[in-house]
């Protein structure tokens, strides 16, 4: 879909969640709500940074840029609105949002240590191959989260820090990163 596509599904979900799996289950509902509100806010505030504005415009080949995400998606409220941001005025950038949890279940060739973590960012050339594939954080974030699980944090506790980490880095990591792979 497209990204005003997975918006447009993303409010219906709000609208009415007990029309779509698993929305109806009170949590789910409720990350998703924070989630919107978080999308919404980059969307906003996020510009990308002089350097990947010159590297996205510079960009002349055609490209497709496919994010594996879902609306109860945590990392996705910040990257997904990110990633949008930074290649939405490049026509040579077709940006298409897939659902993690729906066929065709493109998630199943892009796991990360066996699991289906998302957003999964897959950047193919023209003729469909990858050249890129990115996610589901930052590596920076990834690190803590993973330091973080290993020594039995609470998931509140993983969230509140991965929350805190996103706010302070405003987008920059994830910028770096690609920066440093399409450079």
């Amino acid at each position: 879909m497209t990204f005003q596509e997975y918006l447009d599904y993303f409010e219906q979900i709000l609208a009415s969640p007990q029309d779509y799996d698993p929305y109806g289950d009170e949590e789910y509902f409720n990350y998703t709500k924070l989630n919107w509100s978080r999308m919404n806010r980059w969307l906003k505030r996020f510009e990308p940074n002089d350097e990947m504005k010159n590297l996205i415009a510079s960009i002349t080949e055609q490209q497709h840029w496919i994010v594996i995400t879902e609306p109860w998606c945590g990392d996705a409220a910040h990257s997904v609105a990110q990633l949008y941001q930074m290649v939405k005025n490049n026509p040579n950038i077709d940006f298409e949002i897939q659902l993690r949890d729906a066929a065709p279940f493109l998630i199943d060739d892009y796991l990360t240590d066996g699991g289906k973590s998302i957003p999964k960012l897959i950047i193919r050339n023209d003729v469909g191959h990858d050249k890129i594939i990115w996610g589901p954080r930052p590596q920076a974030l990834q690190a803590i989260f993973s330091s973080m699980k290993q020594e039995g944090t609470t998931f509140e506790e993983i969230k509140e820090t991965m929350q805190k980490w996103y706010n302070e880095d405003k987008g920059e990591e994830i910028q770096r990163e690609l920066i440093d792979v399409l450079s």
